[in-house]
């Protein structure tokens, strides 16, 4: 396949996905995120492929921590996942940005975690995890170690909910180590603090694109196949050709 141009029609493989981008970053104001100065490379990508793409910066709604659908039914006096997670269930495309603190992701996107987690039980029509056919991706931002662990952290997550996780399916940018300045913050010379790395630009773009590739699969394919993974024939039976194995005998 010849390498394409940088002039040639991106293709638009995204058509009728949608792509939801959840920034956890800690700052009320969504305007003074670093991440978001990141996710929107990963944004713009999905947009002129062809996605529905939405960015929530969740610090601009009322999600208390917990572990259940709506925490108002559990002594939150008030609880905006219940609506934020229509969103997520109609999504193709769940990226999850945070920043790094003290080598960690946010307590935001903690409670974000905490808050899908919560959405566990819930199925589709296969029986399945309602995350099944959904792709997931994590986009770090800091200036100090810790993008990987972080990463490592969304992602687990993200599979263990039932969300497929394709190749290289996160990318982000550190300074150097210690008191520095974040992604996108002006520097006396060059270009903006992070916008000439290499690493970032392509691991950005790699990790999107492989998003949409395999969002479209699981599109085209209507998700992945129900046998062996139905929870509700599970309940009632099945065994999807399961044996226990014999005591083996001292």
């Amino acid at each position: 396949m010849p390498v394409s141009r940088p002039d040639d029609p991106i293709p638009q493989t995204a058509a009728g996905l949608q792509a939801l981008f959840i920034n956890t970053s800690l700052k009320r104001d969504a305007g003074k995120s670093h991440t978001a100065k990141l996710m929107v490379m990963a944004e713009t990508i999905c947009s002129r492929a062809g996605a529905d793409v939405t960015h929530v910066h969740l610090a601009d709604y009322d999600v208390p921590n917990g572990v259940h659908a709506d925490m108002r039914e559990h002594g939150a006096d008030t609880d905006d996942w219940p609506d934020l997670w229509n969103r997520v269930e109609a999504a193709d495309i769940l990226v999850i940005g945070t920043p790094i603190w003290l080598g960690q992701e946010s307590s935001l996107c903690r409670t974000l975690v905490e808050r899908l987690y919560a959405m566990s039980d819930t199925l589709n029509e296969k029986g399945q995890s309602i995350f099944y056919g959904m792709v997931g991706g994590a986009m770090i931002t800091g200036n100090e170690d810790g993008l990987k662990h972080c990463a490592s952290s969304i992602l687990f997550a993200l599979q263990h909910l039932g969300c497929t996780i394709p190749p290289q399916a996160d990318c982000g940018w550190i300074g150097e180590a210690g008191p520095g300045p974040s992604f996108g913050d002006p520097q006396d010379t060059g270009p903006a603090a992070g916008f000439d790395s290499e690493f970032t630009q392509r691991n950005t773009t790699m990790m999107t694109w492989n998003l949409i590739h395999m969002a479209r699969l699981l599109k085209e394919a209507d998700g992945l196949p129900r046998y062996g993974n139905d929870r509700t024939a599970w309940s009632e039976g099945a065994r999807f050709g399961l044996e226990q194995p014999h005591a083996v005998a001292n």
